[in-house]
């Protein structure tokens, strides 16, 4: 949510923002916001002027009293009465604006950085670099469920009757693979700096509006029925949940965190062939990155963030590229975001592993998020990446390690947390 200031004072900069996000019909909200919040503000000054009025007048009261003018202490009573209830009509009518107001900026996207690269849809974004050589081998890439399959790894099937389409047993070691990624990762981002973290896999329905749009709510969350709680799409919803109306001291930022859980998502439209392997699934687990920093710092984190990404991948043998987000691919709460895609040996071609944003005050806006500095509180800037993901870096790792005989090379990074073991063996 943006501030109401600039809608204010700089409403064609909101307009222009709207068009460059493809979202024409949004621009009617930005007139409307302005409309409401002008009324909003006449009622202000007017519930002001009462409320000054009627101060003037009680005192009146008691200068009256003392002189037992009772007649003129009557009237003037009557007049504060009136006042008085002109006031409660003023102050329901503002709370009404209030929530009108909300609800269209709560619409309205978030100013994107002007880096950002105009275009409607994720095949506008732009490729800014590569990291490793991106290698075909000789031999044949299996599907990832069938190499899975044939090292005893993955059962969907039993999965299917315990819990449906979109889930998964993973057995063995490729389990055990999967968790040496998730903590290898997490050790990553200690070494780093960040603390780690083990957050609430549920939050109420104030915080999950605060972190993300209503399409994307929609899309992705899962309602506990009866209950105001979500099951998280992402650690980073109850990560920056946790700050929610609180002011923190300006020495503590910025605040860097990694946060483990298991993600659930609904995946609207998978089908086909995705069902089968664990490209899109409904249950999974990641390890993330949060940033909360002051506003000149953003940036500088941005870039860091989506570098540890490049590092950790490139330390599992995973050639990757990093991909600019173009203006109608950004979630409406993003300043600026970036995808890093790893190779795919089988599909010859590149596929999403993380996504880092930098969200400006959004965030933090929605959730009062303030730091207390020297001149004063002001909203904190929020950032947060992927660092692993589990089922589509376990993709990624199996393919670009996997052998012509059927096993998998373990990456040496992993290999600790393994026990040691070099390679998966296929089952014979």
């Amino acid at each position: 949510m943006i501030d109401i200031n600039i809608i204010r004072n700089n409403p064609e900069l909101v307009k222009e923002n709207i068009k460059k996000k493809f979202q024409d019909s949004k621009l009617v909200l930005v007139d409307e916001v302005i409309s409401l919040d002008k009324k909003n503000r006449e009622l202000k000054l007017e519930g002001d002027n009462l409320r000054a009025q009627r101060n003037k007048l009680s005192a009146q009261i008691g200068l009256l009293m003392r002189e037992k003018k009772i007649d003129e202490v009557e009237a003037i009573k009557a007049e504060v009465k009136a006042d008085a209830d002109k006031l409660l009509e003023i102050e329901k009518e503002q709370t009404g604006l209030d929530e009108e107001i909300k609800k269209r900026m709560m619409l309205i996207p978030n100013i994107i950085d002007s880096s950002v690269p105009i275009g409607e849809d994720d095949s506008k974004n732009v490729e800014v670099e590569r990291f490793g050589e991106a290698v075909v081998p000789e031999y044949e890439i299996p599907y990832n469920a069938d190499i899975f399959n044939a090292v005893g790894g993955l059962d969907k099937e039993s999965a299917g009757r315990t819990s449906g389409n979109g889930f998964y047993y993973l057995m063995g070691d490729i389990a055990r693979l999967h968790e040496a990624m998730i903590a290898y990762g997490r050790d990553y981002m200690i070494d780093k700096g960040f603390t780690y973290c083990i957050p609430p896999f549920m939050i109420h329905s104030d915080v999950v509006t605060g972190v993300m749009s209503f399409a994307e709510m929609d899309a992705m969350m899962y309602k506990i029925e009866g209950e105001d709680l979500f099951l998280i799409g992402t650690s980073e919803h109850s990560m920056i949940g946790k700050f929610k109306d609180q002011i923190i001291k300006e020495e503590e930022l910025p605040i860097t965190l990694t946060s483990y859980s298991p993600c659930f998502r609904k995946e609207i439209g998978s089908h086909g062939l995705e069902e089968r392997g664990i490209y899109r699934v409904h249950q999974f687990e990641k390890q993330e990155m949060v940033v909360l920093c002051k506003a000149d710092e953003a940036m500088d984190w941005y870039n860091k963030m989506w570098r540890y990404s490049v590092d950790i991948f490139r330390n599992m043998n995973i050639p990757v590229r990093q991909l600019e987000c173009c203006s109608g691919d950004l979630a409406d709460l993003k300043v600026k975001s970036c995808d890093i895609e790893a190779w795919s040996p089988r599909q010859q071609k590149y596929f999403e592993v993380c996504s880092c944003s930098t969200l400006g005050d959004a965030q933090a806006r929605r959730l009062n998020i303030r730091a207390k500095g020297k001149d004063g509180n002001y909203l904190v800037n929020t950032l947060n990446n992927t660092v692993l993901a589990s089922p589509r870096a376990m993709i990624a790792l199996v393919e670009n390690n996997y052998n012509e005989d059927g096993s998998i090379t373990i990456p040496e990074v992993l290999r600790p947390y393994m026990g040691g073991k070099t390679r998966i063996e296929k089952k014979k």
